[in-house]
């Protein structure tokens, strides 16, 4: 038998040994190829793979409301570019704009829980977005084109400081309050889903 076969069938036995051992629940060492303590490589389970954990991407979003809808969130929705980020009244708020059909914002509320929003609103209906409590605000009598759907923040935004979101569509004809509440209805869904 040659020598010459020896070292690089020596190299790949000492490579998948080294790779067995660090994925085999090992405690890190310091130095070694293992992700730092609290990442996703140090809390990963034998056998899986690593990912970011959901808590970071939620946790991200929820400070920022445009992060809260991806493109395809949007395409649903009839948004066919990313908004634009802005403060009103000290809450962080994202404008969709969808020149001469219709306009979306979505505003973090940290001040104002659904019990505080629900008094003195005459048209509130409650409704459930996903698993999460709303309410829906329209006069369907005016036909206005505008609807408000109201969403409770879920653990993830009440761990963020966020009490409520408010989803906002406005028609720029100012009329069909059905398709603005369809589309309302549809953005807080999206948006439910990385509130829980």
């Amino acid at each position: 038998m040659s020598r010459g076969w020896q070292l690089p069938a020596l190299l790949v036995g000492v490579l998948g040994l080294a790779a067995g051992t660090v994925g085999c629940g090992s405690d890190p060492q310091p130095g070694s190829m293992a992700g730092p303590e609290g990442t996703a490589e140090a809390d990963a389970k034998p056998g899986s793979s690593v990912v970011p954990p959901i808590s970071t991407r939620q946790s991200v979003s929820v400070s920022d409301p445009c992060a809260l809808l991806d493109p395809q969130d949007r395409s649903r929705a009839g948004l066919t570019s990313p908004g634009k980020s802005t403060t009103v009244a000290g809450s962080p708020v994202c404008d969709y704009v969808e020149p001469g059909a219709f306009g979306v914002s979505v505003t973090l509320d940290r001040d104002t829980d659904l019990e505080e929003l629900r008094v003195g609103m005459a048209d509130a209906e409650d409704i459930r977005v996903g698993a999460a409590p709303a309410l829906r605000v329209a006069d369907r009598e005016a036909d206005d084109g505008t609807c408000s759907v109201l969403l409770e923040s879920g653990e993830t935004g009440t761990r963020s400081g966020i009490r409520t979101v408010h989803v906002d569509v406005t028609m720029a004809d100012f009329r069909d309050t059905s398709q603005a509440c369809e589309r309302a209805t549809t953005v807080a869904e999206a948006i439910e889903s990385e509130l829980t």
